[in-house]
């Protein structure tokens, strides 16, 4: 009596994957093919696919109620796509060569994560970039966010300089590199002077706009940081126009310190440029905090008005 039981229940074990597709289980046992996953017990099965449901709604329940979660999830998220996309589009940008053009490529791939991370971009003032040859574009810098919203303001042929340390990132460095990415090491001042001399020159040659972040780092969106001198001195070396553009406070979505991140609104406003024909070395210092003073002014006023709003 006792093996009829033990009989009835190895068979009973096999009974789910067989009555539920004996086709197909007969055709897998005929060729070999997964013979231990099909026995799965029925009761194993759901509670591997109660415990992935209740991870899911955990991860959900925390997303919606932890602001710490949502930040880092977001984060991860913001990382991970560059990382996912970085690799997708590389062949594109390697049939291309080393060119301006996939300046084009990496614009349209950051566009969808706006989306996904609910960050609505406005851009004001983009009468302002109607500009005939080379100029030189200086933004502030406050967070990661930037690489995001950045986009939706770059005009044609331009390129953004870049910390050194992005070139080695994998195979986003390698896109940036192929996007023709200034590269300087903020450590070694004598060589970023050097590479940015290079670039007044290729600027004429090759037609190319310049967006430099002349903080340097990044201010997390609360203050705007005193200007390196060096985008001054290569729009004065290479006599072509500042255009300033201040990208609003990320503060009442992005916040790194109390781990918030949250949707949110981002308004880009372009300046009217600043001429820079008959200026010498001697005037950069000038130049440069005339333009900071002007771009700080508007900074705080987008500041101002989030507030009002929140």
């Amino acid at each position: 009596m006792g093996s009829w039981h033990m009989g009835h229940w190895g068979m009973h074990r096999q009974l789910p994957a067989q009555i539920l597709c004996p086709v197909l289980y007969q055709s897998l046992a005929d060729l070999g093919g997964l013979p231990l996953l099909l026995p799965l017990d029925l009761m194993e099965l759901s509670l591997v696919l109660g415990n992935l449901l209740i991870l899911i709604l955990t991860g959900l329940l925390m997303y919606y109620y932890s602001a710490t979660f949502r930040y880092y999830t977001k984060v991860t998220v913001l990382d991970g796509y560059l990382i996912a996309i970085s690799i997708v589009s590389l062949p594109f940008f390697v049939a291309h060569g080393r060119t301006v053009e996939n300046m084009r490529i990496i614009r349209t791939v950051m566009c969808p994560i706006r989306y996904l991370l609910g960050i609505k971009v406005k851009v004001q003032g983009k009468e302002n970039l109607d500009i005939e040859g080379p100029y030189v574009i200086v933004a502030n810098h406050q967070s990661n966010v930037d690489f995001i919203v950045m986009f939706e303001a770059l005009p044609e042929r331009c390129v953004t300089v870049a910390k050194k340390e992005i070139l080695y990132m994998g195979t986003f460095g390698l896109c940036c590199w192929l996007s023709k990415f200034i590269f300087i090491d903020r450590r070694k001042t004598d060589r970023a002077i050097s590479v940015m001399s290079k670039v007044a020159q290729t600027m004429h040659q090759e037609d190319l706009r310049v967006w430099v972040f002349p903080e340097g780092t990044r201010s997390y969106g609360t203050t705007m940081l005193p200007f390196k001198h060096g985008a001054f001195h290569l729009a004065v070396q290479a006599q072509v126009p500042v255009v300033p553009v201040v990208l609003s406070s990320y503060s009442t979505f992005f916040n790194r310190e109390n781990k918030r991140f949250t949707t949110g609104e981002c308004t880009i406003q372009i300046l009217p440029h600043v001429q820079t024909q008959e200026l010498g070395p001697d005037d950069v210092p000038r130049l440069t905090e005339c333009v900071r003073q002007t771009m700080l002014t508007t900074f705080q006023k987008t500041l101002e008005d989030a507030r009002e709003h929140t």
